[in-house]
């Protein structure tokens, strides 16, 4: 799923009041993970999910691996957290 610019930004406006749901810790990227992804993202649409990593690269990484698995579309990334949207159909 690909966003526009001007959906990005209404997105990003949208989540600045969120906390992040969804942490993935040492273990990185693990199926319980993004089992609780997919239930954060099929009951809110856009979620926060913070990445506890300390290397830039593995956090990017992560981050693309869990919009590919879930389906959804990355809005934006900062520092550590990563906010995701996928629509509710």
């Amino acid at each position: 799923m690909i966003l526009t610019s001007q959906q990005r930004a209404k997105l990003r406006g949208l989540a600045h009041a969120l906390k992040p749901v969804v942490i993935i810790g040492q273990n990185g990227l693990t199926a319980n993970v993004l089992a609780e992804a997919e239930v954060a993202l099929t009951a809110h649409e856009l979620i926060k999910v913070k990445i506890a990593h300390s290397d830039r690269e593995a956090r990017q990484q992560m981050s693309t691996q869990l919009c590919t698995d879930l389906n959804a579309a990355w809005v934006q990334t900062i520092g550590q957290i990563v906010i995701i949207y996928r629509p509710n159909p």
